[in-house]
């Protein structure tokens, strides 16, 4: 074949756009690959183990009284249990799911929690519970257990630490502490060695959700369970994922102050909301563009959503904190 031949064709959507090339990935983002049936387990600490399809995570306790499974996602699926049974047989230990721990209600995350039997204890939040029974999903059974602010287990013998500090990328995410096992499950928060997807994670509450962090590392632990992408984050992961989001906000009121609206307002007039939109994507655009070139090679896709993010955040400079909310005189 000629070079001219070998070139990578020009690729379109359906509706004939283009479509754009990004950044190349950074080896620190990457896990390790996944075996024939589209899955990778492997051990966190001790019992501790987590399970990947390289776009969701699930972690499991063997325990003598039975497995304790955090969380559930339908992508992985049947996966969970041929993991389980894989480290199951390899340890001489029961493969029997006894115990079910939701991070939160959130169905790409406990879907297939229906997957097992209706004799596991399911826990959460309360106000998992709430929503789980507002949602009447059958794929994702309601938690039995709930609790407030923090609870502590023992099962097995094993220590599990529950807590909630308010709203942050739901009303009712929670923070899992593993101290046996120098590990902690935040989900949804940060994506070890990736920027966050769309609006911050898709997140109900950004000061929440920039709280979260410093939350978690008032804990001791070493091994973080973040509930995406392919590899354990650290706490190295932790605090550059904060320094990412303290950049966009500092970024994102810099540009509210800098950007003028006037052009917007006078091109299209009585069409209020065209000029809402044309002022606020062009502040998150200019807030954008020094993040996504300080963090492009530093965390992957940070040149794919880094903008969206920004949107997101800038929204919450302008409504949580009234950043450039004068009254009028």
């Amino acid at each position: 074949m000629t070079g001219l031949e070998m070139t990578t064709p020009v690729m379109r959507t359906p509706s004939g756009r283009l479509l754009r090339d990004y950044a190349p990935l950074p080896k620190s983002a990457i896990g390790p690959a996944l075996n024939d049936q589209g899955y990778y387990v492997g051990r966190v600490e001790g019992n501790l183990y987590w399970v990947t399809d390289g776009v969701y995570q699930s972690a499991f306790l063997t325990t003598p009284d039975g497995v304790v499974l955090f969380d559930a996602p339908p992508t992985i699926g049947h996966n969970i249990q041929r993991a389980v049974d894989e480290i199951a047989a390899a340890n001489g230990v029961t493969n029997k799911v006894s115990h079910l721990i939701y991070s939160h209600h959130h169905s790409d995350h406990v879907g297939a929690s229906s997957l097992f039997d209706k004799s596991v204890t399911r826990i959460g939040h309360e106000e998992t519970r709430r929503l789980l029974l507002r949602d009447d999903d059958p794929a994702k059974p309601p938690n039995e257990e709930t609790f407030g602010d923090r609870r502590s287990l023992e099962i097995g013998g094993e220590r599990i630490e529950l807590a909630w500090y308010g709203a942050n990328h739901s009303p009712d995410n929670i923070l899992i502490h593993l101290p046996d096992h120098d590990a902690l499950m935040m989900v949804d928060i940060v994506n070890p060695g990736w920027a966050p997807v769309y609006v911050s994670n898709l997140t109900q509450d950004i000061p929440g959700y920039l709280e979260a962090p410093a939350n978690a590392l008032t804990y001791s632990w070493k091994h973080y369970i973040g509930g995406h992408l392919g590899r354990l984050g650290t706490r190295y992961d932790v605090t550059l994922h904060q320094q990412y989001m303290a950049d966009i906000s500092e970024s994102s009121k810099t540009a509210l102050g800098t950007v003028d609206p006037t052009p917007y307002f006078m091109k299209y007039g009585a069409n209020t909301w065209a000029a809402v939109k044309g002022y606020l994507d062009e502040v998150s655009a200019v807030a954008a563009a020094p993040v996504i070139e300080k963090y492009t090679g530093v965390l992957a896709a940070a040149d794919v959503f880094t903008e969206s993010t920004t949107f997101w955040v800038m929204e919450s400079v302008r409504l949580d904190l009234g950043y450039g909310s004068q009254v009028h005189a």
